[in-house]
């Protein structure tokens, strides 16, 4: 078995084995051939990689975060890219994922839906995008997901950016789904820096 593991790119298993570490609860599991792997993955370093890996991963997710916080109180304005003119909704996420972590997303919130990696609901983390129909058509409404269930967004003519619950009933009947951008599209933003 050991032999077939080498075979195995290892890019791949650094993918995998984040994979593994950012999206499932750690849980005391029998022993078996995962401990081989975790063997593996200890005697050539990359577990610590991997730790590494995920805690920047989750600490560009806070700073994304507080920085979409501090546009808090931002006016709306229909086509709006900047916290002095205003931004629309699509505008503060394609700003904030900018000014964040270097990041070009795309204008529009149909095309940021389309650019990002589709997730499902209860698998949201900080950072992720939250879309919503609010338009009669798809993905014409986004925001930041910033945990505990709220999100940042900037909502509509006359508001500004803020918070608000996914949880609150008009929300709830318009969620079109979550995405997340994907690691790589974040790790070449940050090469570029």
């Amino acid at each position: 078995m050991l032999a077939a593991m080498r075979m195995i790119p290892l890019v791949l298993v650094l993918t995998l084995a984040l994979a593994a570490v950012c999206s499932v609860p750690v849980h005391a599991a029998p022993a078996g051939p995962g401990d081989e792997i975790d063997r593996l993955l200890a005697d050539r370093g990359l577990l610590t990689k991997i730790d590494t890996v995920r805690q920047n991963v989750t600490t560009k997710a806070s700073e994304l975060v507080v920085n979409a916080m501090g546009f808090l109180g931002v006016p709306y304005k229909w086509g709006g890219t900047d916290a002095d003119s205003g931004f629309d909704c699509s505008g503060f996420v394609a700003s904030v994922y900018q000014q964040s972590i270097g990041l070009l997303l795309p204008r529009k919130a149909e095309q940021q839906a389309a650019t990002t990696q589709k997730i499902d609901q209860t698998d949201l983390q900080p950072g992720d995008l939250v879309f919503f129909n609010t338009m009669r058509r798809a993905f014409s409404h986004v925001g930041i997901y910033i945990g505990n269930g709220k999100f940042i967004h900037a909502p509509r003519a006359g508001a500004e950016v803020r918070v608000e619950s996914m949880g609150g009933s008009y929300w709830q009947r318009r969620f079109d789904g979550a995405r997340r951008v994907p690691a790589a599209a974040t790790a070449a933003a940050e090469h570029a820096q």
